[in-house]
């Protein structure tokens, strides 16, 4: 049977309505974009605002709250997961840049700390239930699985982003040209030389870290950073305001569940 088949039998459409993460869709790669920069900027501008240990600890309190929350609910529900997801975002990016700036652990050490910690765990996932699916993410397990591999690839994403921008020099623009141009590989791979899609899912999930980062950091940052000196607060804002759209629009439409998706296309079909 086709991987299409497969993906759209009864037991697999089944499987995904019960998952307590969104499907991949277009709406995924830019909320997740935006909440990667967002992070970014919000954990500049709460450290520098709060100081660090006031910032992480407060981070760490939200971040708690909101996972909590997640694992609550039996459905995936946009406004829910997202905020999970900005919070790993903001608390991930701190995470990153207390190993760097506390314990003054160089960037290129902490992105091969995080790149073994990664590998790890998606080992550990693997083994434990033979797949790395996101489609699969249906019971608690999988799900403690899938939120910690998310906190580790923002680590991660921080590290390397700043590695680039910071140790290699490239600053944060060229950075985040890179990054723009690197994600695209993962697609290029999938669409025409049959990558594994799961590999290339995570691939392009690693990378939107840096990519979201890079961006807004160069927005953000003063001009002698080689940034344009919008400040982290009004970046933050701004991206908020627009995260925010985004996830009122898929709560409403439901455009990245399952359901939503196949309601679009049964109207789009009736219009033809």
């Amino acid at each position: 049977m086709a991987t299409s088949q497969l993906r759209n039998s009864p037991r697999a459409v089944t499987r995904r309505t019960m998952s307590k993460v969104p499907e991949v869709t277009a709406y995924f790669w830019i909320v997740k974009v935006l909440t990667t920069g967002m992070g970014e900027t919000t954990s500049d501008y709460l450290a520098h605002r709060l100081g660090p240990i006031v910032a992480v600890a407060a981070a760490g309190v939200v971040l708690a709250a909101s996972l909590a929350l997640q694992f609550t609910v039996r459905r995936y529900v946009a406004w829910i997961y997202w905020t999970a997801i900005v919070m790993v975002s903001v608390f991930g990016t701190m995470a990153a840049d207390v190993v760097h700036v506390v314990l003054g652990v160089p960037y290129v050490i902490s992105t091969a700390f995080f790149v073994v910690a990664l590998a790890a765990i998606f080992a550990l996932w693997y083994a434990s239930e033979r797949t790395l699916s996101i489609h699969s993410v249906v019971t608690p397990r999988r799900e403690l699985f899938y939120w910690t591999t998310v906190m580790t690839t923002f680590a991660l994403g921080t590290a390397t982003g700043d590695m680039t921008a910071v140790t290699v020099h490239l600053g944060y623009l060229a950075s985040g040209v890179m990054f723009a141009v690197l994600i695209a590989v993962p697609a290029v791979a999938y669409g025409l030389l049959r990558m594994n899609a799961i590999a290339a899912f995570w691939v392009a999930y690693v990378l939107t870290r840096p990519l979201g980062a890079s961006f807004a950091d160069w927005l953000g940052v003063s001009r002698a950073r080689g940034g344009v000196a919008l400040g982290t607060g009004p970046v933050s804002l701004a991206l908020a305001v627009v995260i925010v759209a985004f996830v009122g629009y898929l709560t409403v439409s439901r455009r990245d569940t399952i359901a939503g998706r196949q309601g679009a296309h049964a109207a789009g079909r009736r219009s033809a």
